[in-house]
Order: structure tokens, then sequence, then C-alpha cells
């Protein structure tokens, strides 16, 4: 089965065959990349559910459910993850632009890229 992906969309893949469940993903690849069948990888921002008492970290952003989520989802923006796009079950969402923004600018600050 073939999901159309772009970059940005939220996604539903199993990261580690050991998972017992699917989890949601950001896609971070371009849209070049995405449309192109023939690139198997993909990068992505892998998600976990947030607790209710639980504080994001600094390099954490919460989406919810303007992105196409169900419940309040953490995802790190200190870890970068590829996964083959042919275990992308499905699309759910799409990062909301606010949000984007601050994934942005929390990738370049965890990582310390020059601007």
């Amino acid at each position: 089965m073939s999901v159309s992906i772009c970059q940005w969309d939220v996604v539903r893949v199993r990261l580690r065959p050991e998972d017992r469940d699917e989890h949601p993903a950001i896609v971070l690849s371009g849209d070049e990349f995405c449309a192109d069948e023939r690139r198997l990888v993909l990068n992505v921002l892998y998600g976990t559910t947030r607790r209710p008492a639980e504080t994001p970290e600094p390099y954490e952003v919460t989406l919810n459910s303007a992105d196409g989520l169900d419940r309040a989802t953490l995802f790190s923006c200190g870890h970068l993850y590829t996964v083959d796009r042919r275990k992308i079950t499905a699309v759910i969402g799409r990062v909301v632009a606010e949000r984007r923004r601050q994934i942005g600018r929390k990738v370049v600050a965890t990582y310390r890229l020059p601007l």
C-alpha cells in the first residue's frame, strides 16, 4: 500500500519492530523527497503520549487535536529518526503553522545550528 506523504504530515508508523503499537511521527523530509517514491527512507520526529502531569522538556513540542491527534503527544526535537516509507500506514493529520515554527526553532536550538 502506498500512502501519499508530504512534509509536516503526522503519520502512523512502527519505528522499532519490538514496539507493540504504531506511534505518531512528524515527517520532516522535504516535499521533493516525499514525492520521489524511489526514496525509501524519510526523516521523522517520533511521538509519545504526554502524561497529564508531564511538563515538556525544552527540546520537546506538544501536538494535539489541532494537528490530527486524539490526545496530547510529545515530540522530541532532539533526535531525528529515519523510517522506511513503506512502513507508514496512514496520514492522520498535519502540523499547524505555529507548531511548525516551534519545531524549527527547537531543532535549531537543540543541534546548535548556526543561522
